[in-house]
């Protein structure tokens, strides 16, 4: 990235914003007001005059977009259309169609505030038809005092009433008529029996006339919601591609005519601070200078610059793109900080597949991803790299369930490939013997790849961000001296125990027990060693070697624990479904047996849903959790600016 500012008149702001839009690579620096000594007179720019009029009309295609439930993200581009055609449709049919649209919410909204009073009062009068009286007798009396509402059981009044109580399926009414002289003590009475009143009826005759009128208004209110509705989708067939390219279009012109607002201008005078990619800078000088009439000055900034300021793009391979996500989810990296994308992309579904590593749960996320792909599709390109990634975690969870030779729970045809998971539970298993060592220690092997190679990644951070001197130095020796702790404990685990003794690979593991002094006095150097690398740059840091080294290497445990849970769920739901149920069923069949089977296959189906969730949890949780802590922490800082270029990637539309 090439630091540019760009200073001219401001009759020449109009010529420089559209020239940089255009090109879409120049990244902006908001200016920001600090009244700082020698910023006298500078101040935020002003938007054109045109930027009022433009948010308004945008305002109200996002709200006839809110109306159709639509957006430009969720149309397909059909054809690109003439900026400028885009523009006059704007003028001669945007008010047209935002007269109509606005008519029929109106309409739907009045019809839907009818609906609702009209379901309301039939609701209310539903209890008073169980009462034989009409509605004109609830009401009108200077003398009598009417209680009506439900109420727990019946009760004996008191003092002189009428009442009427009705036993209903959902509970009791009840309606009391007397001297309101008496009311109080009605009320104490009633409360006691646990009684809720209602509001009284305000209409006239019977409940069952009021209940109908109601009904015939509803219906025809719903009719006029429902024809709306139509209208709308009709509407929304119509305009929908129109009103995407002029969301488009009027995103582009309000984005330029508020561009002001980023500047630091003058009575005079404009200055624009940005960055632009090395290789571009001739181009968009040249441009800039073409448009202007060479009235405008490009200066490149070569002053030494924080790497927090300067913005980051991604530079990865096709294939890495979807791990993108993850690294943006954690924090963007910095300017000159190194990219650990590529080893999350291709390690993030290894990771998976070594988890959850079954054939059937494979086929059930490919399923899944597929169901998906529409909906992720449509929130754009995040969505889109959402998409891949499940994609690829369950093509690997596919592999490594044909290498572990496992199918929901149960064995494939053939034995495992590389290793074995199979536990000796259920029928025909009795003999299995899982091979758990090995995939520990594979699993703690590959945390040992990882801390060195994350402290190896921690020399070169250090080397390319860090300011030439002895802090520095200090820095890359403690991240060695880390490597060379983890290096020897190694080799002195390695000097007392022949791992090949507690496990069958089909290439021995590499063993000092032959040399034990040798490789002690070795690994004891590497440590002595290291310690003092680590001590140089802060004493203090090492407290933390027991967390730093073996702790966060013995972390990757994980990986083959969370996968033979995985399996053992699997083998626990299948031997439940078919040894205690489906299996003894279908040898005596009868009515029993039948209710057996069926429960047999619920939790056969249960069992399985809920691994498969737990396997998403577990299989997608643990690798990016061992990436973020014990992997990112030895040489990741994160914190890089997102770079945002000046301009709308255009779908729809074109100038």
């Amino acid at each position: 990235m090439t630091h540019l500012l760009i200073a001219a008149s401001k009759e020449q702001m109009a010529s420089v914003v559209t020239e940089l839009y255009r090109h879409q690579i120049f990244h902006i620096t908001d200016f920001v007001e600090q009244g700082k000594e020698g910023y006298e007179g500078v101040k935020i720019g002003v938007p054109f005059g045109n930027a009022g009029d433009l948010s308004n009309n945008l305002l109200k295609i996002r709200s006839i977009e809110s109306v159709f439930q639509t957006a430009p993200s969720t149309q397909s581009t059909v054809q690109m259309r003439p900026a400028e055609t885009i523009r006059a449709a704007i003028d001669s049919e945007l008010p047209k169609i935002d007269e109509e649209v606005s008519s029929l919410t109106v309409k739907r909204s009045n019809a839907e505030t009818r609906i609702r009073e009209c379901e309301q009062r039939i609701n209310e009068l539903k209890p008073f038809a169980l009462v034989p009286l009409e509605l004109d007798l609830y009401r009108g009396y200077e003398t009598l005092s009417v209680f009506a509402g439900s109420i727990e059981h019946d009760l004996e009044i008191s003092v002189p009433h009428e009442k009427n109580f009705v036993a209903g399926k959902d509970g009791n009414f009840i309606v009391v008529f007397a001297e309101s002289k008496n009311a109080s003590d009605i009320e104490r009475q009633l409360a006691d029996a646990g009684f809720q009143s209602v509001s009284l009826p305000v209409e006239s005759g019977t409940v069952q006339a009021a209940v109908e009128k109601y009904t015939v208004e509803l219906n025809k209110q719903t009719q006029i919601r429902e024809d709306c509705n139509a209208k709308i989708v009709e509407l929304k067939a119509k305009y929908a591609d129109l009103l995407a390219a002029c969301d488009e279009v009027l995103s582009c012109d309000v984005e330029r005519a508020e561009a002001p607002l980023r500047f630091a201008t003058t009575d005079e005078a404009f200055v624009i601070d940005g960055w632009i990619p090395a290789d571009a800078v001739e181009k968009v000088t040249a441009a800039l200078n073409q448009a202007t009439g060479e009235r405008v000055y490009v200066v490149v900034d070569s002053s030494e610059i924080e790497d927090t300021a300067i913005p980051v793009e991604y530079n990865n391979p096709s294939f890495a793109k979807p791990a993108e996500l993850f690294m943006d989810l954690y924090s963007r990296p910095k300017y000159k900080e190194l990219d650990p994308t590529i080893i999350l992309a291709i390690m993030f579904p290894l990771l998976f597949g070594f988890i959850v590593g079954d054939l059937g749960y494979g086929l059930l996320y490919l399923a899944l991803a597929l169901v998906l792909r529409k909906f992720l599709l449509k929130m754009g390109e995040m969505g889109k790299k959402a998409f891949i990634v499940i994609l690829g975690a369950a093509i690997s969870t596919s592999v490594f369930g044909l290498l572990y030779s496992e199918f929901f729970g149960m064995s494939l045809p053939w034995h495992s490939i590389i290793f074995s998971r199979h536990l000796p539970i259920g029928a025909g298993m009795e003999h299995a013997m899982p091979q758990v060592i090995e995939l520990l220690i594979i699993s703690a092997l590959l945390g040992v790849i990882y801390i060195s190679v994350g402290r190896f990644f921690g020399m070169i951070n250090h080397y390319r961000m860090d300011h030439p001197g002895s802090h520095r130095t200090k820095a890359i020796l403690a991240q060695l001296g880390w490597n060379f702790i983890l290096w020897g404990i190694l080799v002195l685990i390695l000097s007392v125990a022949d791992l090949n003794e507690y496990s069958q690979f089909p290439i021995a593991l590499p063993t000092l027990v032959g040399i034990p002094t040798i490789a002690g006095i070795i690994g004891a150097i590497l440590i002595i060693v290291g310690c003092v690398f680590v001590a140089i740059e802060n004493p203090l840091d090492l407290m933390e070697i027991p967390t730093n080294t073996l702790s966060h290497m013995l972390s990757f445990c994980r990986l083959a624990a969370v996968g033979l849970s995985s399996v053992a769920i699997a083998m626990v739901v299948n031997f439940m479904a078919f040894d205690l149920f489906i299996s003894p069923a279908m040898s005596d069949l009868n009515v029993v047996g039948v209710l057996l089977i069926i429960v047999g296959v619920i939790i056969l189906i249960l069992g399985h849903a809920l691994n498969v969730a737990l396997g998403i949890l577990g299989g997608a949780l643990h690798p990016i959790r061992l990436h973020y802590v014990e992997f990112f922490t030895k040489f990741y800082q994160g914190g890089g600016i997102i770079y945002k270029p000046f301009g709308l990637k255009r779908k729809f539309s074109e100038e």
